[in-house]
């Protein structure tokens, strides 16, 4: 099968080497974003898509705009069978009729659960078990066609998004081989997706913000799901305190504390916080302006003392 792949972040960076990997499916050509500035010196580079395609020879397409017409010339004189797209961006209808075959996505849920950008995240902050990955046919409305294949993952109970990520990108390459494989042997039979759809919206920073009256689970499960963008954070004394890892931790006599207050303040334990429901501890923590330490080395520079208050209230 002669397919154009589509995608950007390292997420697609697998599924790419996956199927140049294989010689009965050729990448005639890519299609990523535009380079962008990048690191401390926001030095202009190019995507994880982008240089993979250079080292393997392969043409590459950076269109600002998916509806110019030399573009979209440009993809026809491919003669693609399939497009195969792994966190591109929406397509245009002008777009979607040019591969025979049509076009097939990969999603990183079980659709129609966590239609939109962030479904990792919103699977880990909402505390689920259980997640997978989809590859289905693309149509004008996001992430609602027709379901090609899928495959459930679970998730571990402290795992972070960014650990779910890469485990589901290698799960995803493997998925989405399966199923060009088939598209391509024309032993895949589409199915309308069923059951109830959840919305996946992007991340803002200011998601990131702790609830110190949600229970401790809860918090916990933020923490781990925006982890690592664009990570949880509280206020202590004026500033900001990221939270980069924590744990629910069991509190003795918890009646009358308010929310957001330390509890204990140990040199070996680290910091464990009052929540609306039990404590968090915090295992890791950054600082404003400062590198990422551990919860105890936190007591230890910076005294915070049972009492204290963070969240700002």
């Amino acid at each position: 099968m002669r397919v154009v792949y589509m995608g950007t972040p390292a997420f697609a960076l697998p599924s790419l080497e996956a199927l140049i990997g294989r010689p009965e499916h050729e990448v005639a050509g890519i299609v990523t974003g535009p380079d962008r500035p990048k690191g401390r010196g926001l030095k202009t580079a190019p995507s994880p898509v982008k240089e993979t395609a250079l080292r393997h020879g392969i043409p590459v397409w950076q269109p600002e705009k998916l509806r110019d017409p030399g573009f979209l010339d440009a993809l026809r004189s491919l003669d693609a069978g399939l497009f195969v797209v792994v966190a591109f961006r929406i397509l245009p209808d002008e777009l979607l009729a040019i591969p025979p075959h049509g076009t097939i996505n990969l999603h990183p849920s079980l659709l129609p659960r966590y239609r939109g950008a962030a479904p990792i995240q919103w699977a880990v902050m909402n505390g689920d078990e259980v997640t997978g990955v989809t590859t289905f046919l693309v149509e004008r409305r996001v992430d609602t066609g027709d379901i090609l294949c899928q495959e459930t993952v679970p998730i571990g109970p402290d795992e972070t998004a960014g650990e779910l990520h890469d485990r589901l990108s290698r799960t995803g390459a493997d998925l989405l081989l399966r199923t060009v494989d088939r598209v391509a042997e024309g032993r895949i039979s589409p199915q309308p997706q069923r059951g109830e759809a959840s919305p996946a919206p992007r991340i803002s920073r200011e998601d990131g913000r702790i609830d110190w009256r949600l229970p401790a689970r809860a918090i916990h499960n933020r923490v781990r799901g925006l982890n690592p963008v664009p990570m949880a954070f509280t206020t202590w004394r004026g500033q900001r305190l990221r939270i980069i890892s924590s744990r629910p931790d069991r509190l003795e006599g918890e009646g009358g504390r308010p929310p957001g207050e330390i509890v204990c303040a140990d040199e070996r334990r680290g910091v464990t916080v009052q929540t609306g429901e039990g404590g968090l501890r915090l295992d890791k923590v950054q600082p404003e302006g400062r590198s990422r330490i551990e919860g105890a080395e936190f007591v230890r520079g910076y005294r915070p003392a049972a009492g204290d208050r963070l969240g700002g209230s």
